[in-house]
């Protein structure tokens, strides 16, 4: 019990000085990629304060498994470089039996970042959008940057030379507009202001002194249009912003934004509409092939070649033509539908999984830290946090390939997700092995 104290007691400063960097790293990514688009834009400090600390969820969510391999490689590597391991295997105590206490607290932080990926994280995630929303909203200039395209808007390229946050006014404003398939325009205009719609559906730009350039793609040549303005006011949609709403009023949340019973809720859901929808063809199906085997077609034929004008037999035999004709698309739309439909349950299930396996990963990098610690036989912090973020770079690699696999449809979702972790598990167990 006292040397396992003693291992425990090697590890927490390591973890908390390793927790402490990875989190400031990813916090100075944030801010660097972040602040610029807040500071100097009338946004009150206290504002920018609490939008940095819903964003530490997921670097909380991120820094844990990958302080734990720093930690574990600095612990036993710094009792391997002071021959502490070598007097206990001497005393008959393995390298396994030392790896049993550091597996039991990763153990015990694995199930304590679950629920907090579960509980506490999609309810930051979701605090988070609505608040940048919110800001947003009240600073509509927030979404573009001065001298810079901004390509946020579907449908549109924005530049702008000058943005006046404090009343939305812009100066030297170009918008080129290609939602339509067949018309593009360019929007040139000395000054503007940009809003939004009181249902948060739109993005209002009222322009003033300009030009539109408006050309025909199949003949931009012959049909050029220009056109100035005084006044003009474009109206270009907001759905990029996350400003839907629920039928409560709320926003609604995306899967990041949900806990594991929500998406599992939803996903029940989809696959009950997929079962509906199954049912729904075969049922069709069977009228549409039972109607078919009815008609008599030579006697059809017959009665068309003596009659020589439409009677029953023929409206029969056409309408019966039709109805396949329509059953013929309704497949095409039935399988296109199950497609979709797939690809949203694929999604969720990603989410699902994703909760559990990066916080699993921490008895995985226990497992892995231990006997690597042991072999490099250096206990210093930048030897562990050069190994960690190897280890750590191959884990995200084959996280983020495994979601894309699964999103696509290539891979089940339970693969997608954990094939890191089995992979790197497997790793973990032959270093321990091979080092006992």
């Amino acid at each position: 019990m006292i040397l396992f104290r003693y291992i425990l007691k090697a590890h927490i400063g390591p973890f908390i000085f390793a927790l402490s960097v990875v989190i400031f790293l990813f916090l100075f990514q944030f801010i660097y990629k972040s602040l610029d688009q807040l500071l100097g834009k009338g946004i009150s400090t206290w504002i920018i304060i609490q939008l940095i600390t819903l964003n530490l969820a997921w670097m909380l969510t991120l820094a844990v498994p990958m302080a734990v391999l720093v930690a574990t490689i600095m612990a036993f590597g710094s009792f391997a470089s002071n021959n502490e391991i070598t007097a206990m295997k001497a005393g008959g105590i393995s390298l396994k039996k030392l790896m049993i206490p550091v597996i039991l607290i990763s153990g015990i932080l694995c199930y304590l970042m679950i629920r907090f990926n579960n509980d506490v994280l999609p309810e930051a995630n979701h605090q988070a959008r609505v608040l940048f929303s919110d800001i947003t909203r009240s600073k509509p200039t927030l979404i573009l940057e001065a001298g810079k395209f901004s390509e946020d808007i579907s449908g549109a390229r924005i530049l702008v030379n000058k943005t006046f946050p404090e009343n939305n006014n812009l100066e030297g404003v170009y918008i080129y507009d290609y939602s339509n398939p067949s018309y593009k325009n360019l929007f040139v205009a000395e000054k503007g202001n940009i809003g939004f719609s009181s249902d948060l559906k739109n993005i209002v730009m009222d322009l003033s002194d300009g030009e539109i350039h408006q050309y025909n793609i199949q003949d931009p040549v012959n049909k050029y249009r220009r056109i100035k303005f005084e006044k003009h006011r474009i109206i270009l949609p907001a759905e990029d912003f996350g400003f839907r709403q629920n039928q409560e009023g709320s926003m609604m949340r995306g899967d990041r934004e949900m806990t594991s019973d929500q998406m599992k809720y939803i996903t029940d859901s989809l696959k009950v509409n997929l079962l509906t929808s199954d049912e729904n063809y075969i049922k069709n199906l069977k009228i549409v092939l039972s109607e078919v085997l009815k008609v008599n077609f030579r006697d059809t034929v017959f009665k068309m070649d003596s009659a020589g004008k439409m009677n029953y037999e023929y409206e029969s035999l056409f309408n019966t033509y039709r109805k396949v004709m329509t059953l013929n698309q309704s497949k095409q739309s039935h399988i296109i539908f199950k497609s979709q439909v797939k690809k949203q349950i694929d999604a969720y299930s990603v989410e699902i999984y994703k909760k559990f396996s990066i916080p699993f990963a921490c008895i995985i990098f226990a497992l892995i830290g231990a006997p690597l610690g042991y072999k490099v036989k250096k206990g210093g912090f930048g030897v562990a946090a050069g190994l960690s973020l190897l280890f750590f770079l191959i884990y995200w690699a084959s996280l983020i390939g495994g979601e894309k696999l699964a999103d696509r449809g290539l891979v089940s979702p339970f693969i997608g997700m954990w094939i890191a972790n089995i992979l790197l598990g497997l790793f973990g167990l032959y270093l321990m092995f091979k080092s006992s």
